[in-house]
């Protein structure tokens, strides 16, 4: 089986440009930074560009190269390649009429353009561990040689931003092979270079580039662009022309290498999951679904540098692409299934080792500030997340010296709880059960807040939470009897939580509470997909007939093709469409909104009621299969709670891509309902 080239497509979807912009591909440096952008050519989002540098890796995001606007020179006729939307409403030029199919090479994404009876290859990659992107042009077919030249859109902007230049002025300076580009006193200097190009300086704004999903987004929709470059080659049959633009000096300029590297990098994942998968499954890796395939190239793209003082290789994970960083709770979730079903538990080893490091007051860090800055310890279940992480880790991994290591900090993590910790999260001693909340802030993974309105507090016992809590409490006894240290303590809490846990039971709808000691309110009932994690969870404080009857409701009411939605359509304030400004979409976020993560948790709580393999992943496929539209290769972050479900968020967010792989793995090496 060929894992290059699986995702692919033609005039059909390039054709329609509207379908065309709704798939956006990514390439990733390992460090922060991405190039991205749309099928079609365009850039429809503030967060498109060739070069979004992360100058304090895996933060400073900053957006250097936008865009090329190419023109090629073939058999006496000019071909425009580039497709620019303009404020005014106009599209021009229209390149993407001469495009004649895209597909990922890898994770690569290539466009063939037809020029009467010539056809030029195109695609982009970065280098990892730098911040400097790569544009090969290959002449594949040709009666003659082709001429190319091109326009370089520089800009310098924090990505969440856009630019409006007037006034500004870059100093653009000639340089061997190359140009350099500094947007102002002590700006990071930007390299566009190449072996077989020639260059002009310039340095013209060019008005009111036009990006219509942040227009959808009720965000600032459009910007200005410095046209700071021309490039000029000609290109004979089998010839190629690499583009080099990096915040590097020394960036090579040898595309051959570069590329080389890349595509060794890639093929190492592949090989490294295929090893794994042979020990723990009885479906050989050649039968497994192509998605799969993609989706372990994906996985990479998650997995970042975060530089500790102690530690200059300390890893991460950036939660979601285009504009999420690294989360505290998104890691931990995620990181077991981006990292150990593809052989790759050194990755999950360095990351467990890092976020150590941040544990305080019993919390992990919600998330890592954009510019620098303290971490924010606004979540109550990142540190839930990491006993389960370390979990899974141990699991795959017979690692002693680091449950040695880390069992003090785990440790002391419960005793935190217990004593009680930030915004009133404490054991409470009568139930063993963990209460949590205040009105200002948000602390479960349902975090939409707007100006001072948290959306969905959930003040008080949710019920995910809780079994997040038994599960820690069930994984340090086993690891206190593993270290011959005393476990009687946690094995008497967990006890007693599970016992307690029974209190969130809805006799009325046979499912469980949402949350229990609201404030003012006593329990809320409405029905959401967290209960599902008291099922899917390796200790599960459920009765087995309870957890039938989750799977049941969840099933009915909440399930649909690509996840859980976050409330169901019968509930008050229900949201079916994730759409608008601001305020309309985070008030939508957990309120119907379709999320993709906890598809694999229902798949595994479907197994584990039913023990029908075949079924369990059944679930999953249609969502594995989504990597073939927006996100390509990837997998969104939500999707519409109405159908047809469409996607919406992040096209490309780890935990999304990370559970599916994790279910989807545990699933093949289990055996089959029939043996």
């Amino acid at each position: 089986m060929s894992v290059l080239a699986k995702l692919q497509f033609g005039r059909e979807i390039l054709g329609d440009l509207d379908q065309a912009e709704a798939r956006e591909w990514l390439v990733t440096n390992g460090i922060g930074g991405y190039a991205s952008g749309t099928s079609a050519g365009t850039t429809t989002r503030r967060y498109h560009g060739l070069l979004m540098a992360a100058l304090e890796p895996p933060a400073g995001r900053t957006l250097l190269v936008a865009g090329l606007d190419e023109k090629a020179r073939y058999a006496e006729r000019d071909f425009r390649l580039a497709t620019n939307r303009w404020l005014s409403g106009s599209i021009s030029p229209s390149g993407y009429l001469q495009l004649e199919s895209f597909h990922l090479e890898g994770a690569k994404p290539v466009w063939r353009f037809a020029l009467a009876d010539a056809l030029l290859e195109k695609r982009v990659w970065m280098r990892q561990g730098e911040n400097t992107s790569y544009v090969e042009y290959t002449l594949v077919r040709a009666s003659s040689p082709l001429q190319l030249e091109g326009k370089l859109l520089v800009t310098y902007r924090d990505f969440h931003a856009t630019t409006h230049g007037d006034g500004w002025q870059m100093q653009v300076t000639p340089m061997e092979k190359g140009i350099r580009i500094s947007a102002f006193d002590g700006a990071t200097p930007l390299y566009l270079r190449s072996s077989s190009a020639s260059f002009e300086p310039r340095h013209e704004w060019y008005r009111d580039f036009f990006l219509p999903a942040e227009r959808e987004r009720g965000l600032d929709d459009h910007e200005d662009r410095l046209f700071g470059a021309t490039f000029h080659a000609t290109l004979s049959v089998g010839n190629k022309l690499t583009l080099v633009f990096s915040t590097e000096l020394s960036a090579s300029l040898d595309a051959q290498q570069a590329r080389t590297i890349q595509s060794d990098h890639e093929w190492k994942l592949f090989h490294a999951w295929q090893k794994r998968h042979s020990e723990t499954s009885s479906t050989p890796p050649d039968e497994e679904p192509s998605w799969l395939w993609q989706l372990v190239l994906a996985a990479d793209q998650f997995i970042v540098q975060r530089p500790l003082p102690d530690d200059a290789a300390g890893l991460s994970v950036i939660a979601g692409y285009p504009w999420f960083g690294d989360w505290g709770r998104d890691t931990m979730i995620a990181l077991p299934g981006l990292t150990l079903p593809l052989g790759r538990p050194e990755i999950a080893r360095k990351i467990l080792e890092c976020f150590s490091r941040y544990v305080d007051r019993g919390m992990l860090p919600n998330n890592f500030p954009d510019r620098g800055g303290s971490p924010q310890y606004n979540t109550i279940d990142a540190a839930l997340w990491y006993f389960e992480a370390i979990r899974q880790y141990l699991d795959a991994v017979h690692d002693t010296d680091l449950l040695h290591k880390l069992f003090p900090v785990l440790a002391s993590i419960v005793d935190a709880h217990v004593a009680g910790t930030r915004y009133n999260i404490k054991v409470d001693p009568a139930d063993a059960l963990l209460y949590g909340g205040s009105p200002e802030v948000q602390l479960t993974w349902m975090d939409a807040k707007i100006g001072d309105w948290v959306v969905t507090p959930r003040i008080g016992k949710p019920v995910e939470i809780n079994a997040l809590w038994i599960n820690a409490l069930n994984t340090m006894a086993g690891f206190a009897r593993e270290l011959k240290q005393p476990g009687e303590g946690y094995e008497k809490l967990r006890d007693k939580a599970v016992n307690s846990f029974q209190k969130f039971w809805n006799p009325a709808r046979n499912c469980c509470f949402d949350v229990l000691d609201v404030p003012r309110q006593g329990v809320d009932a409405s029905l959401r997909p967290n209960q599902i994690l008291a099922v899917s969870l390796p200790f599960t404080p459920l009765a087995p007939a309870q957890q039938k009857s989750v799977v049941e409701i969840v099933g009915r009411e909440l399930l649909t093709s690509y996840g859980l939605r976050s409330l169901a359509p019968s509930e008050p304030g229900y949201k079916g469409q994730y759409t608008g400004g601001p305020r309309e979409r985070d008030s939508a976020y957990h309120q119907g909104t379709v999320w993709g993560w906890l598809l694999g948790h229902f798949a595994l709580a479907h197994y584990k009621v039913y023990k029908d393999r075949a079924a369990a992943q059944s679930f999953l496929e249609p969502l594995g299969r989504s990597i073939y539209s927006a996100g390509l290769g990837t997998i969104s972050e939500i999707f519409g709670g109405d159908p047809p479900f469409p996607p919406a968020g992040c096209p490309a967010q780890a935990w999304s891509v990370a559970e599916t792989i994790r279910a989807w793995e545990f699933l093949s090496a289990q055996p089959s309902k029939d043996t």
